[in-house]
């Protein structure tokens, strides 16, 4: 009868979640499913754990959903009308004082065939030549791009970051893994495009890479989304029951753009802690031409934002999900209800109180205040901090060696995970699951344990996650899946 009334609770959590929820940032809001080519679906902070890189942090902001391998013929290239970002906030006061800014551009090659003694352009963005070096001959289209860093507000003066080998400031980035036949060594052609930096400001030189990965968040959707329809329910007494679920996005790549910084460039003021969020931004205006393409101009205008996992899909209310991807985290004041008083835990009271989840009683909900906006006092939060979301991380705290992290963070010890940052390998899905039905209370983080009933239940989709999912050392991310794995 337990085990029934704890598939009951787990059950009726998903079901909760499943309105609001498509991955960690999937297609969370009415506006961006509108713009996939700029929503951004994850955001990771957290100091290197590749052997001889310690003293850096990794920042990666993965943008475009749910590509499939096979995509074509166009594959996911990012947008040039766009404008992505990744904010540093180092003294506590919601507001940038770093931005990197990344510009994309395509370059069309306009490869073509002779055919009965014309010259033809081709239609695809390959043309049977070689792919295995930067800007190889075998591409009819050459995407590059640049960045800058900005400090102070993030539309202020803008410098140049650089290659540190000839100081050139345009970057190519890698095709997308059409298949083995064009690609037979995806890996190697990759990492030809991962770059040593120099970065305006910092004397210690960066590396960086931006291209497609295997998308490495996890979860369990689509048996979710359809009326539950789990085959077998999770629950904390399954030995099994972290492992029981899909991964709905084990086919699905992303882009990802990747910055490993020292963490030195990126403090201030004696100050160990930062705060991170990425952005994208188009302009205002956009008037289509009736002969393909379109111009755009006017202010930069955000359309997507991200710091924490989750925030968006399943604390802000649905009438708020695009105002919050248009606002910066100095505003955050207008949202704190859905922080202190979620209706998450109230709904799943509602179905299911009766078979032991029972929400919180703490109101407000310090603890979530404490996870989602401010940090953790003695573990991530500033000394002069201003409630606001963001992605969090204690730079002074050692990073875990792969193979050593575990994938529940903090709350089971792990003080180099999350929410202090966000590695690769944390779970941030059993987190949040645990954390807002009061995991932090029995903790006696922002409560007690007797404001929490349900705070000790192992709340878990299903979907695996941990380090083994992930490399050793940078970019982090496993190479992309290919579109045609058969040569």
């Amino acid at each position: 009868m337990a085990l029934i009334k704890h598939a009951a609770v787990q059950l009726a959590l998903l079901s909760a979640l499943a309105p609001a929820a498509q991955a960690s940032s999937h297609r969370e809001a009415p506006f961006i499913t509108r713009q996939p080519k700029v929503d951004g679906t994850d955001f990771y902070m957290f100091r290197s754990y590749e052997p001889g890189r310690e003293q850096f942090v990794t920042l990666i902001a993965n943008y475009v959903p749910l590509q499939d391998a096979y995509g074509g013929p166009n594959f996911f290239t990012m947008d040039q009308d766009a404008l992505y970002e990744i904010h540093i906030d180092n003294n506590g006061d919601a507001r940038e004082d770093i931005t990197f800014q990344f510009r994309f551009t395509n370059t069309f090659k306009n490869s073509s065939f002779t055919v009965g003694g014309k010259q033809v352009p081709i239609p695809l963005i390959i043309n049977g030549g070689a792919i295995n070096d930067v800007n190889p001959p075998g591409l009819n289209v050459r995407e590059t791009y640049t960045v800058d860093v900005v400090r102070g507000e993030r539309r202020g003066v803008r410098q140049s970051v650089r290659m540190a080998a000839n100081g050139a400031s345009v970057f190519d980035k890698p095709i997308d893994n059409v298949g083995n036949k064009s690609i037979p060594d995806y890996a190697g052609y990759a990492g030809k495009h991962v770059y040593t930096v120099n970065i305006p400001g910092c004397a210690v030189p960066a590396r960086m890479f931006v291209g497609q990965r295997k998308d490495p968040f996890v979860v369990n959707l689509a048996e979710t989304f359809d009326l539950i329809n789990i085959k077998a329910p999770a629950v904390e007494f399954l030995a099994t029951a972290e492992k029981n679920a899909r991964d709905d996005l084990d086919d699905k790549n992303v882009t990802s753009i990747e910055m490993e910084v020292a963490a030195s460039c990126l403090t201030a003021g004696g100050e160990p802690v930062i705060g991170g969020w990425t952005t994208a931004s188009l302009r205002q205006g956009r008037l289509l031409n009736p002969n393909g393409g379109s111009k755009e101009g006017g202010a930069w205008t955000q359309v997507s934002r991200l710091g924490m996992p989750l925030v968006n899909e399943v604390v802000i209310g649905l009438k708020d999900k695009d105002r919050f991807n248009h606002s910066k985290p100095v505003n955050d004041g207008q949202f704190a209800d859905y922080v202190t008083n979620p209706t998450l835990p109230a709904l799943v009271e509602v179905l299911f109180g009766s078979a032991g989840a029972k929400a919180p009683t703490n109101f407000p909900r310090n603890d979530l205040v404490t996870a989602f906006l401010t940090g953790v006092p003695g573990l991530n939060q500033p000394a002069h901090v201003k409630a606001s979301e963001m992605l969090r991380l204690n730079t002074a705290i050692a990073p875990v060696a792969k193979g050593a992290q575990k994938r529940l963070g903090v709350i089971d010890g792990d003080n180099a995970g999350f929410p202090n940052g966000r590695r690769p390998g944390d779970d941030v899905v059993d987190i949040a699951l645990r954390v807002v039905m009061g995991k932090l209370c029995t903790l006696n983080i922002g409560c007690a344990p007797s404001d929490a009933p349900a705070g000790a239940i192992r709340f878990t989709d299903g979907a695996y996650l941990d380090d083994s999912f992930f490399s050793a050392g940078f970019p982090y991310l496993k190479a992309p899946i290919s579109g045609s794995p058969q040569q």
